[in-house]
């Protein structure tokens, strides 16, 4: 491709609402233009990148026995009303009405669509363990898109779904695809780490999320360097210990006394000269609950030690429900409780679940609020003072609690979840009759897994961790063209011209993909967007190397330039080529699940 000829635009400025590095360089470089909050399009250098992704995609799928299929985006409402997601996610899920008041939705993910699909065509466990996948449209109606293509609306993701006779079968298959995800994302030169996570919204028993490691990810994960425990701050545990508040200690009498304008937990250590972890913490929640297929709201009031968090995702587990919102002010106090000095003491019961961190019961003599504004109480104790009606893990994990596994101090890092995997079970298969004849004739739900990468965002995430301050730094198996190169000829140079044409020429008819800057640019221009392009090779062909019978070649990632014969160049390039594509694949993580 000729650079006269592109199609593109390269800016010397970051767009003022480019946030996050990726989104500043993939705009300046031409790859992709915004149309919406949240909606872009991809330029022929962006598309390019693109398809490189989901090329490498579709070989690891197809390794693993995968099929490929394309589903619709827009999906019958009914299927959602099945298993029951029409009703649990909320504004996330684009809905319509055709013309003849049908309800439809834009597909954020397709769960129900290919059940069904499997439903109509799998019948007997012969045909069984089968893998299906499609790279497709989805829309989700985020609230605040941000980061370029990191966090977006509209979006190109792989799914795929896996259909087994049972458990046994899903168990020894997602390890497969495990792998192809790793296999994936170090082909593409993205170094991930994959941890424990929650199954959210698509349900199941086991999750795994995939993690590029940058600032600018929205995921907390917390990690042992010690023994290996990697988890999503959401599922993530650690060992509790009592430290200041000795199990064994015998409960104290209640005792009031005055905190004026103390409402924190840190002010409060503060006025008392206690640690935090002798506090007690008071949270309002409302959760919305589902019975007999009917929603309620259920007033929570949850209990932690003041040195520690409320995890939301574990609470709402917990409680199994669909969500969670921060209780009202006049609904705090319609149960008897103060904000700011609130406690499970004395409060009335009857239209509260008192929820308590299952460290709670082993802390005695906690300081508690006394339900009265400028009042606390001291000596509380759970069980004698209050009882609650679910025990459960409440607390978000944080740097440098005690490993789970061998007490080591854990780290907390943030990472962009760039893939994830799940066990599903039988959740979608039994709300959708997807069911086969076994070997012994009886009918039986299929098992599924479900596997899904976002292109889009695995782009973005190469970017995050491959840049400097000149541009991006393509790794070689996705970079949009292999080789960046310059002539620096002018009116009276065409020897320089001849030069570089035939050398593209030879490149291409060789299968190396060129990008050739044949513009009439100053050499300072065509060498600043060749750095923030990012291909990988830059070829240089100017006058005086015409003259010594050479050419010039730096590699984006590496400051020095090296100097190649003119008639044997061809040898040079492939070879180099080879080396970086050889460098990435040595890198590709193999191993066991974690």
């Amino acid at each position: 491709m000729r650079m006269s000829k592109l199609f593109f635009q390269t800016l010397r400025e970051a767009p003022a609402d480019a946030d996050v590095r990726s989104h500043q360089l993939m705009v300046r470089a031409g790859l992709i233009r915004q149309v919406a909050a949240g909606i872009f399009e991809y330029m022929p250098l962006g598309l390019r990148v693109k398809k490189k992704i989901e090329a490498i995609m579709r070989e690891e799928m197809d390794a693993i026995d995968g099929q490929e299929i394309v589903m619709p985006v827009v999906q019958p409402a009914a299927l959602w009303k099945r298993t029951g997601r029409w009703y649990e996610i909320g504004d996330d899920l684009a809905r319509l009405t055709d013309r003849n008041g049908r309800e439809l939705v834009l597909g954020m993910t397709h769960e129900e669509v290919i059940t069904e699909l499997a439903a109509g065509v799998i019948s007997s466990y012969r045909q069984l363990p089968v893998m299906l996948y499609q790279i497709q449209t989805k829309f989700r109606d985020e609230p605040r898109p941000r980061g370029g293509l990191i966090r977006v609306r509209e979006f190109t993701m792989k799914d795929g779904y896996s259909f087994h006779p049972d458990i046994s079968s899903l168990d020894s298959y997602y390890p497969l695809v495990y792998q192809a995800y790793f296999n994936i994302f170090g082909r593409a030169g993205l170094d991930v780490i994959a941890v424990e996570s929650d199954t959210g919204m698509m349900g199941g028993t086991m999750a795994h999320e995939f993690m590029a490691l940058t600032e600018v990810g929205e995921d907390t994960l917390i990690l042992c360097d010690a023994c290996g425990y990697q988890a999503n701050r959401q599922v993530a545990t650690f060992v509790k210990t009592e430290d200041e508040c000795p199990a064994g200690e015998e409960a104290l009498p209640l005792e009031e006394i005055a905190t004026p304008d103390v409402n924190t937990i840190a002010a409060l250590a503060e006025f008392l000269v206690i640690p935090e972890s002798r506090t007690a913490k008071a949270l309002f929640l409302v959760a919305t609950i589902e019975e007999d297929s009917q929603e309620r709201e259920q007033f929570v009031f949850a209990v932690v030690r003041g040195d520690m968090d409320l995890n939301e995702t574990k609470l709402t587990n917990a409680l199994k429900a669909r969500h969670l919102r921060p209780a009202q002010i006049e609904e705090i106090r319609a149960i008897g409780a103060e904000p700011g000095y609130g406690s499970p003491v004395g409060i009335r019961r009857d239209e509260v679940l008192l929820v308590v961190d299952d460290l709670i019961p082993r802390s005695p003599n906690l300081v508690a609020g006394a339900n009265r504004e400028g009042w606390h109480l001291r000596n509380v104790n759970c069980g004698r003072d209050y009882q609650p009606d679910l025990t459960a893990d409440l607390v978000a994990a944080a740097a440098g609690h005690p490993c789970p596994i061998c007490r080591a101090p854990l780290n907390a890092v943030r990472g962009v979840e760039v893939g994830n995997i799940f066990k599903l079970g039988t959740k979608y298969s039994q709300a959708m009759d997807a069911t086969f004849l076994d070997e012994d004739g009886g009918s039986a739900p299929m098992v599924m897994g479900c596997y899904g990468i976002g292109s889009g965002r695995l782009m973005a995430s190469v970017i995050e961790t491959n840049n400097d301050e000149d541009g991006i730094v393509w790794p070689i198996t996705i970079a949009p063209y292999q080789v960046y190169l310059v002539s620096l000829a002018t009116r009276r140079t065409p020897e320089v011209t001849e030069a570089a044409e035939q050398i593209s020429a030879q490149l291409q008819e060789a299968g190396i993909e060129v990008l050739f800057d044949d513009r009439d640019e100053r050499a300072g221009v065509k060498f600043n967007d060749a750095d923030l392009l990012g291909i990988p090779l830059r070829l240089t062909i100017g006058a005086r190397g015409v003259k010594n019978g050479v050419a010039e070649l730096k590699l984006r990632r590496r400051d020095e330039i090296q100097e190649l014969p003119l008639d044997d160049i061809l040898k040079h390039v492939q070879a180099v080529i080879e080396n970086e594509e050889n460098a990435i694949l040595d890198k590709v993580i193999t191993g066991p699940l974690s």
